[in-house]
């Protein structure tokens, strides 16, 4: 039994890459007193940092603490694939699935989100090997459906949006980048960059800083309460009273209990090369280098870093029993030995090639596939969740929104279905284990037969999915 893609993976380090850097800043203090403020943001991820950003941009006076329970971007903001895609539904086929009359509004405020986060970047002078490539979705071999149909599909709406985009036959796809697994590709010219997601969300946590938000680390939030006119945030040595207070906890579990029916935590897994040296490089092509991503059900993404590492991930996204979220899970020896198998399966050319890091970490998933918001406590605390992996960019649009909800604010976005809607709920353990298990073992079969049954059916019908 051929073991090689073993032996690529025996020396890594279960260890995000992204935090092998001398960069990386200090940690800032603990609450252990009571404090005041006029919003106190809960997560000092993307969507906390954006929060806090756009709240001072909008009002400096206003008084903008935020803490994190951790460090900040120490979850899934810090250790993620560093994919800034447009969208905020997961893609455009989900867009037109579930918000039909509203594609054409979304995919243009998704684009100036785009726009918005990269003139934040210079203006903040963020030092984070941002690069504006696009990306390519790949149809390939290794599906019993190639999927080749939908992508085509999917290319004649961004046309008639107006959108930069190039449609990638076998051959062309080929030689952009060196598969021999490749049918085609849709190559979105301008919706996607690519960035060192640790690198952002330290840059996004100093420009926060320089404009008076004061962050305390290892802060855990354990409960919220009315307390006069706004909130009582209680942690575990202080307090925060708050006019008001924003969540952006994400897959973390909710201070709001009943958001845990709409969230379910799922564990990805992801893993990176030594830096290629030149002849593996050109063996590979991947000259304009674009971020990736194949897209059966279970898909994979994959794209180049600033050094000329391959980072391969994806494809594997497991739920555990009762949206368990523990350092320990981050861990998935099994996940990446099929991660690694999968890789020299499009790249046998780079036979030899060894990884040094790979790690794992949650996503916030819900039945929608895409951010959702909402408010409580009489409209004095406003959340946004469920952006089901694709939120590197998604989350600075969460953020303007949830500041929309909180100030009272109308705007195009506030006014969409997909703003004002939330997703179904998910079923209550053990009913939701089985479900999810379920699905994914459905979505499995259809990527490997092409044929939907009648689990996926029904699914569809009820409004209700499973992404990663």
């Amino acid at each position: 039994m051929d073991e090689r893609h073993l032996d690529a993976i025996a020396d890594a380090d279960p260890y995000p890459y992204w935090y092998e850097d001398v960069d990386e800043p200090d940690s800032n203090p603990t609450l252990v007193r009571t404090d005041m403020c006029d919003l106190c943001i809960v997560g000092g991820g993307y969507t906390g940092l954006w929060t806090a950003i756009l709240a001072k941009e909008r009002d400096p006076s206003r008084d903008v603490i935020l803490i994190d329970a951790h460090e900040v971007g120490s979850a899934a903001s810090g250790r993620n694939g560093g994919f800034v895609d447009s969208s905020l539904t997961h893609g455009i086929a989900n867009a037109q699935s579930r918000f039909p009359d509203e594609v054409a509004i979304l995919e243009e405020l998704g684009i100036k989100n785009l726009n918005d986060i990269e003139r934040a970047i210079r203006q903040y002078n963020i030092d984070c090997d941002w690069e504006r490539t696009g990306a390519i979705d790949v149809a390939t071999t290794t599906h019993a459906p190639s999927y080749l149909d939908e992508l085509r599909e999917d290319y004649g709406h961004y046309r008639k949006l107006g959108q930069r985009v190039e449609w990638l036959d076998r051959d062309a796809m080929r030689a952009e980048v060196h598969s021999e697994t490749y049918l085609g590709g849709l190559w979105r010219k301008d919706s996607a960059a690519l960035v060192d997601p640790a690198r952002l969300v330290w840059g996004l946590k100093a420009a926060a800083e320089s404009l008076g938000v004061r962050i305390y680390e290892d802060t855990r939030a354990t409960s919220l309460e009315r307390d006069g006119v706004g909130v009582l945030v209680n942690t575990p040595l202080g307090r925060i009273r708050a006019g008001k207070v924003a969540l952006a906890t994400n897959a973390f579990k909710p201070l709001l209990k009943r958001l845990g029916n709409y969230i379910a935590p799922v564990y990805d897994y992801c893993m990176i090369t030594e830096p290629l040296n030149q002849q593996q490089l050109e063996s590979i092509g991947w000259k304009n280098r674009q971020g990736l991503s194949d897209i059966p059900n279970q898909f994979h993404y994959y794209r180049l870093t600033e050094d000329n590492r391959i980072l391969w991930g994806g494809y594997d996204n497991p739920y555990y029993f009762r949206g368990r979220v523990r350092q320990e899970l981050e861990s998935s020896p099994e996940s990446w030995a099929l991660l690694s198998k999968h890789f020299f399966e499009t790249f046998p050319q780079l036979d030899g090639v060894r990884f040094t890091h790979m790690w794992g970490g949650a996503i916030d998933t819900c039945s929608r596939f895409c951010v959702y918001w909402g408010r409580a406590l009489g409209g004095r605390v406003t959340y946004a969740l469920g952006y089901t992996g694709l939120g590197v960019a998604a989350s600075r649009f969460g953020a303007e929104v949830m500041l929309d909800l909180i100030d009272g604010r109308r705007s195009r976005a506030t006014a969409t279905d997909f703003v004002q809607k939330k997703p179904l709920p998910f079923p209550p353990e053990p009913f939701r284990f089985i479900g999810i298990q379920a699905t994914r073992w459905s979505l499995d079969q259809e990527d490997k037969t092409g044929k939907r049954n009648a689990w996926l059916k029904t699914l569809d019908r009820l409004g209700l999915g499973w992404d990663s």
